[in-house]
């Protein structure tokens, strides 16, 4: 059995439904893409990490992890996906038996941005949990997509996962692909998944605006509180700091 080396990797196509909505001529300027990211969580410990990714205006970046949590131990994960031109981060996670995985992730896009989340978690023993919050803001004609799968195998019983994906659109113009999948082989499991696509609430606008506060400022806030929850239990101050600047900045020049 051979490996194709990283330059010999083929440019995915279309037909790939983990390529589907992506910007492919971007992608093809950075091909073939750097090897993935190992995180490997030894039995019984905790770890804690994250990336923004802020690539920079017309830049392509592709991020992918390999992620093993072994027995017992819990790896918390925080996101923020706002830059370049295409910007993809990708998660392969397996569970070992009691172990836990935790994605909080934020995707704000504008201009003709295509930024993505791409997630595949296997519960490969009995009594992980895993649980993943996506939250995103797109405007103008950028697109932003979600696909993620659970992936329960036969023996892996007891398993508790979710998966909660809202996306708000700012634009009629701006596309949200949402794709939440189970597969699931066991039969004691606790899996739940969840999605929405929706607008900003004209009500609270009103409100706001009947208040006297100006347009900018109503819509950042209502947009602000909608992705603050993601960041909230980043444990270093210093990066929640980094993380809720960074996405404040990108709302207030999306709006």
């Amino acid at each position: 059995m051979t490996t194709l080396s990283l330059a010999a990797r083929p440019l995915p196509t279309r037909r790939a439904e983990e390529w589907r909505y992506s910007d492919l001529d971007a992608l093809a300027a950075i091909w073939p893409t750097p090897a993935p990211t190992h995180i490997d969580v030894a039995a019984g410990e905790t770890a804690h990490h994250h990336l923004l990714q802020d690539a920079g205006e017309g830049a392509a970046a592709v991020h992918d992890y390999v992620i093993s949590i072994a027995d017992g131990a819990r790896l918390d994960f925080h996101l923020l996906n706002i830059g370049g031109k295409f910007g993809r981060v990708a998660f392969t996670v397996t569970l070992g038996r009691g172990a836990h995985f935790e994605l909080n992730g934020a995707i704000i896009g504008s201009g003709e941005q295509t930024l993505e989340i791409i997630t595949s978690v296997t519960h490969a023993e009995p009594d992980a949990t895993s649980g993943q919050t996506i939250r995103s803001i797109l405007g103008q004609r950028a697109t932003g997509s979600y696909l993620g799968s659970i992936n329960v195998a036969r023996d892996a019983q007891r398993t508790d996962a979710f998966q909660s994906v809202k996306a708000m659109l700012l634009d009629r113009t701006a596309t949200a692909n949402v794709k939440p999948e189970l597969e699931i082989y066991a039969d004691d499991v606790k899996c739940a998944h969840g999605a929405t696509v929706g607008e900003l609430d004209k009500q609270a606008l009103f409100y706001m605006a009947s208040r006297g506060m100006d347009p900018a400022t109503a819509k950042t806030l209502l947009l602000k509180a909608f992705v603050a929850g993601v960041f909230d239990d980043v444990v270093d101050e210093a990066v929640k700091d980094r993380l809720e600047s960074a996405a404040l900045a990108k709302l207030e020049r999306l709006v």
